[in-house]
């Protein structure tokens, strides 16, 4: 990887971007971590049920994650071009994208539910608990497919502040909810782990409506909901937004496999990655924020046909989160057994997860800047290649790996996470060689 650490007025124009969709998301892992403080009064059970049902839904909802790639590319190319006032019907078609494929996925998905979980885990009450607890998730398939279209247009807009108050206030609402639902306050019956999906479906909708509100004040001069692209433009929009998705089912199909894994190890190991996980998520929220204005920057670029300017992007959105999360993981050294004491009240539990959030802190920085360069790849357009890179790694080489040092040669979870190490670094550098190539300069959205 090549350091370009980017000049004052670089940082400003990233980080004007980036910072909203930062805070959006760590209000998402705050959410995500008092979900597991709330479902972790309920016992090892109930947080590995709600590990397994969340992973799984996660699988589920991919095939349409990758519609906020797609609309993302397409109208940053539109706004570069200075086409502004057709730059939102990229919105307008992966909405429909959203609804055409959202909808019969989650209804086949709903009725195969007890099936498809007894399969991922021999524990009958992680599946009796989990088995409701994702239904109630899928119900929202849909409308996820297309919160996350919105969030692809506000990126390419600029305009990330939509995006930071609707996911904030979605998750107001689900912390409330799950308040009152899992433990039933406020007269209200006491659902557990079913109560737990109800309130975070409830607060998706409530995102959704919020985004249209949004849109109709203002994307509405962009085009919003006043037409669908045309044959070619959405073509390119499925072109782009279908390896994203394939990634994503991969991706997160990986993390089920990884699951079903370490269940062969026991039911601590997976309550331990369950926390391992949503931590991680947050390790990433930097990187996440900085790839996503990164890929806006480059796609902006691209449309004024300045690929220079769009490689420059790229190299230096992953400088500066190369030395931010290093800082931050050193920091997650000294705090690493208070922070895991906070969610793991099993001390057996807490001493298998310990040393595996520690090898995630040393690796962080190279593994999030490798995170960055994706999300440029991604915003020039070359999904199919960032697709092929990461199934090969995680599918090829990582899960045959984890399988047998985990289980078959019976190095645990420690030993799962040693190879999660080397896989992340490898897809890093592998991409990192991608984006020093031009191939993706000549790439048509």
């Amino acid at each position: 990887m090549q350091l370009h650490w980017p000049g004052a007025d670089r940082r400003r124009q990233l980080l004007l971007i980036a910072l909203p969709i930062i805070g959006g998301m760590f209000s998402q892992n705050v959410l995500n971590l008092v979900d597991i403080g709330m479902v972790a009064r309920l016992g090892d059970t109930a947080l590995a049920a709600t590990g397994i049902g969340s992973f799984f839904n996660y699988l589920s909802v991919a095939i349409v994650l990758g519609l906020a790639t797609g609309v993302q590319a397409t109208a940053s190319r539109r706004f570069g071009e200075e086409r502004g006032d057709m730059a939102a019907l990229p919105l307008n078609g992966g909405l429909l994208l959203a609804a055409v494929v959202g909808i019969p996925l989650s209804m086949v998905l709903i009725g195969l539910t007890g099936d498809i979980l007894g399969f991922l885990n021999d524990d009958a009450d992680v599946v009796a608990q989990s088995t409701p607890y994702l239904q109630v998730r899928l119900l929202a398939l849909t409308a996820v497919g297309m919160n996350f279209a919105f969030r692809g247009y506000w990126s390419a807009a600029h305009m990330t502040r939509l995006y930071f108050y609707t996911i904030v206030s979605m998750h107001v609402v689900n912390i409330f909810l799950n308040w009152v639902l899992i433990f039933g306050n406020l007269g209200a019956p006491a659902m557990g782990v079913h109560g737990a999906g109800v309130a975070t479906t409830i607060s998706i909708y409530v995102g959704l409506i919020l985004h249209f509100v949004f849109a109709w004040l203002y994307a509405r001069p962009a085009g919003f909901l006043r037409g669908l692209p045309d044959r070619v433009a959405l073509r390119s929009l499925i072109n782009i937004s279908l390896p994203s998705s394939v990634q994503q089912v991969f991706f997160s199909g990986g993390l089920v496999v990884l699951i079903w894994i370490l269940g062969q190890i026991g039911t601590a190991e997976v309550a331990a990655a369950n926390v391992l996980l949503t931590l991680g998520l947050v390790l990433l929220l930097p990187a996440m924020g900085v790839g996503i204005a990164c890929s806006s920057l480059v796609g902006r670029a691209l449309g004024r046909n300045d690929p220079a300017d769009a490689q420059r992007w790229g190299w230096e959105s992953a400088t500066l989160i190369l030395f931010a999360n290093t800082a931050i993981g050193l920091v997650l050294l000294l705090l690493a057994k208070p922070l895991l004491s906070i969610f793991l009240q099993d001390p057996e539990t807490l001493a298998l997860a310990l040393p595996a959030l520690m090898i995630s802190a040393v690796i962080v920085g190279i593994d999030t800047s490798g995170l960055v360069i994706m999300n440029a790849l991604l915003g020039a357009g070359a999904s199919h290649r960032v697709m092929k890179i990461s199934i090969v790694l995680q599918w090829m080489l990582f899960l045959p790996l984890a399988y047998l040092v985990g289980p078959v040669l019976g190095m645990g979870l420690l030993g799962v996470w040693i190879v999660q190490a080397v896989y992340r670094l490898l897809q890093t550098l592998a991409l990192a060689l991608n984006w020093r190539d031009d191939f993706w300069k000549e790439i048509k959205v």
